[in-house]
């Protein structure tokens, strides 16, 4: 039976009164920018987050870049970023102007080295950018440390784990800032490119409205180089609707990444494996194998839809060409890169869909 990779029009079928309603209501108001749906969820994300400030901006690449705008990061600094992510959580540092530096990733969680974080810390380092990758936290206890020691700010990307917890506290809460995508197709994603920044510094926070409406604290009046990057009032809207569902879509995507788990037992590949303290949100269910691409050309043959992420990693993108890295500086990464292979895992699954992918995956080795 064909298994989709995901279906949001399932999530919009369940909720479309809330929806239909969230979104009329904004009409009504014909308040689209900044307007007062914009600051309700704002609220909503800092008291879900436990933090004392939510801030919406235009996508999660933003969210990156003017949290570090904030913090002064600029020309002249470096930046730490692990090797495997999405690629825009090192292109949101060349943005500012700063340095990347680029660092492994463990070969069980696949978030960043924390030992090699630290050898590549110098004078010049002015933030570590750990990348909460797939639904589960990077060690938050030896990154605080580090960060703690050398007097450096964190910034997490935590655009892949919104609820995911790291010793009880959520992802998005131990840095200086909090950095979040909601993309479509995030375990929290909204109707377009949306994002949003957490933090507990009012200082901060500030600084990043200031910066996401075009450096001004009032119209006609700039006081820095900002951009414009507002989050609208429906995608707020939207996400005012999604963000009571959240855990619950979450521990769906956990039940279902159970079974898989249960069900790949055994098999000669390497599935998520949650690290003690830790909880995934499963954004990504994650195989890694030699034989990825065959396995992918199996599912396909079964109906069942996969997508690699990611496929090259980031020191090696030709953006990032002039930073002067070459193959085997970030082994981990790389192979990854050519072995991993995301499964479906969405909260609306059917029992039957799981049940395909999983029969899927095991009759690939059978053969």
């Amino acid at each position: 039976m064909p298994v989709p990779f995901n279906d949001l029009t399932r999530q919009y079928r369940a909720h479309q009164e809330a929806f239909d309603e969230a979104v009329a209501g904004v009409v009504r108001t014909q308040q689209f920018i900044l307007g007062p749906a914009v600051k309700r969820f704002e609220e909503e994300l800092a008291r879900y987050h436990g933090t004392a400030h939510g801030i919406g901006v235009a996508n999660g690449t933003d969210a990156i870049v003017l949290a570090l705008q904030a913090l002064g990061v600029g020309p002249g600094d470096e930046v730490v970023v692990p090797a495997l992510s999405f690629v825009a959580s090192a292109t949101a540092v060349a943005r500012t102007g700063a340095t990347i530096r680029f660092v492994d990733v463990e070969p069980v969680t696949y978030t960043i080295d924390c030992a090699l974080a630290a050898r590549a810390c110098g004078p010049k380092t002015r933030a570590i950018l750990p990348v909460h990758l797939y639904g589960q936290m990077a060690d938050m206890e030896s990154l605080s440390a580090l960060c703690a020691k050398r007097s450096i700010p964190m910034v997490e990307d935590a655009a892949q784990a919104i609820g995911a917890t790291y010793g009880g506290r959520k992802a998005g809460t131990f840095g200086a800032a909090g950095c979040f995508s909601a993309y479509p197709g995030k375990n929290l994603g909204a109707w377009g490119d949306a994002g949003f920044v957490v933090t507990a510094d009012a200082g901060l926070a500030e600084r990043i409205r200031m910066l996401r409406e075009h450096g001004s604290r009032r119209k006609n009046w700039a006081e820095a180089y900002g951009l414009n990057s507002r989050l609208d009032s429906l995608q707020a809207a939207v996400l005012s609707v999604k963000l009571p569902l959240l855990d619950g879509w979450n521990r769906a995507r956990a039940s279902v990444a159970a079974r898989y788990d249960e069900a790949f037992k055994g098999l000669p590949m390497q599935r998520p494996s949650v690290a003690a303290g830790r909880s995934h949100t499963y954004h990504q269910y994650v195989l890694c194998l030699q034989r990825r691409d065959a396995l992918k050309t199996h599912l396909e043959s079964r109906g069942v839809q996969s997508q690699i992420y990611y496929t090259d990693p980031l020191h090696l993108q030709p953006c990032f060409k002039g930073l002067g890295y070459k193959s085997g500086d970030c082994p981990v990464a790389e192979r990854v890169c050519r072995e991993n292979l995301a499964i479906p895992v969405f909260p609306e699954m059917t029992d039957a869909e799981v049940r395909e992918v999983a029969d899927a995956v095991r009759s690939f080795f059978k053969a």
